[in-house]
C-alpha cells in the first residue's frame, strides 16, 4: 500500500506499535512518495532499524536487510556465482553427452540483498543497516542502486528494478558518509525522543505497566544518557526496564534496574556513583512525596514504586 498523507503513514506505523512525531512522519512520507532513499542518522538505540521494519509491515512489503560491517565486500552485497550449481550442471551435461549451456546466467546467481531488491517482482523495503560501519569504497557500490535502481553484472548485463523498493539507510554517526551518498537521499537525524514521546512509546510497547512506573524509568534513562557512558540506554532497553520494574514492584533497586539499562561494568559504576550523589544535590528540588529512581540513594528501594507491587 501507499500512504496519501503523513498522518495516514503515522497511523499505519502506530498500528505496528511504532510511534512517530509529525516531523518524522512527514519525512518518511516524502521518501515513499518521491521514491527517494531515506538516510537516518543518530545514536544507536533510537529506533532507526525498527522504523524500517515497521514501515515494511505497514506498507505490506517484504523487508530485505543488508547488515553492514567492516570488511563487507561486493560478493556479500550484490551477488556470487553458484559454483557448485555450475559444476553440477556441467557434470550432468557431460554424462548426457550434451554441450553445457552458458554458465553465466541468472539461473546460476546467488543473489545478495542489493540484487535481491532489484530482482524482486513484489515491492520491498531495502534496509541498509549501519552503513557507516563499511569503508567508503563500499558506498560506491550502493550508488548505482540508489540513483539508478539497477545492478550491472558484467557477464549478463544490467538488471533494472522490477518494482520500486523503498530504501532506508541507517548510520550511527561513527564516521562521516560521502557527499555523493548523502546527495541521493533524504536525510533525517533521529535522536532520543522527548520524555513525553518516550513515555508514549513505552506505553504502546508495554501497555501492562502503570504510567507512573513508565515515567520513573524514562526519567532514570534520561539521567543516564547525560552521563559519559560507553553506551546510553536504548529505547528498547527502557521498555525492558519498565517491564522489569513492574514485575519487581516494591523490590525495585538501582543495581537490579540498571541491569536492563546499562550493559558495561564501567557504565554501571559511573551510574551508581552518580545516583548515590544525586540526593544531596537534588534534596531541595525533589518532592518528598515522590522520589524517583533518578533521585535516591543507590541500592535502595524506590519510593516511587513502593506499595504498587506488580500492578
Amino acid at each position: 500500500m501507499t500512504f496519501a498523507t503523513a498522518a495516514q503513514l503515522a497511523d499505519s506505523l502506530r498500528e505496528q506499535d511504532y510511534v512517530v512525531d509529525d516531523e518524522l512522519a512527514t519525512v518518511v512520507h516524502l521518501a515513499t512518495a518521491l521514491d527517494r532513499p531515506l538516510l537516518l542518522e543518530g545514536p544507536a538505540g533510537v529506533g532507526k532499524t525498527e522504523l524500517a521494519k515497521a514501515l515494511a509491515a505497514a506498507g505490506g512489503r517484504r523487508l530485505i536487510r543488508l547488515q553492514c560491517y567492516e570488511g563487507l565486500d561486493d560478493n556479500r552485497v550484490l551477488y556470487e556465482w553458484d559454483y557448485a550449481k555450475q559444476l553440477l550442471h556441467v557434470q550432468m551435461m557431460r554424462d548426457k553427452a550434451i554441450e553445457a549451456a552458458d554458465l553465466y546466467t541468472e539461473e546460476f546467481l546467488s543473489v545478495r540483498p542489493l540484487l535481491e531488491s532489484v530482482l524482486s517482482e513484489q515491492p520491498v523495503v531495502l534496509l541498509i543497516d549501519e552503513v557507516d560501519r563499511t569503508e567508503e569504497a563500499m558506498e560506491a557500490l550502493l550508488l548505482e542502486v540508489l540513483a539508478e535502481r539497477q545492478v550491472t553484472i558484467p557477464e549478463i548485463g544490467t538488471f533494472t528494478a522490477r518494482s520500486v523498493p523503498w530504501v532506508v539507510l541507517t548510520s550511527n554517526d561513527t564516521r562521516e558518509l560521502s557527499a555523493a551518498l548523502k546527495r541521493r537521499c533524504l536525510h533525517y537525524h533521529l535522536g532520543f525522543p522527548t520524555p513525553q514521546r518516550e513515555r508514549e512509546i513505552v506505553a504502546v510497547r508495554a501497555p501492562q505497566v502503570e504510567p507512573a512506573i513508565v515515567a520513573d524509568v524514562v526519567e532514570l534513562a534520561r539521567t543516564l544518557r547525560d552521563l559519559p557512558l560507553r553506551k546510553s540506554p536504548s529505547i528498547s532497553e527502557v521498555i525492558d526496564g519498565a517491564r522489569a520494574a513492574a514485575l519487581l514492584g516494591h523490590n525495585v533497586n538501582d543495581a537490579v534496574l540498571l541491569s536492563t539499562l546499562v550493559k558495561f561494568t564501567s557504565d554501571r559504576d559511573i551510574a551508581l556513583r552518580h545516583l548515590t550523589d544525586v540526593p544531596t544535590a537534588a534534596a531541595e528540588t525533589v518532592s518528598p512525596q515522590r522520589v524517583t529512581v533518578a533521585a535516591r540513594p543507590a541500592n535502595t528501594t524506590t519510593s516511587a514504586f513502593r506499595g504498587r507491587g506488580g500492578r
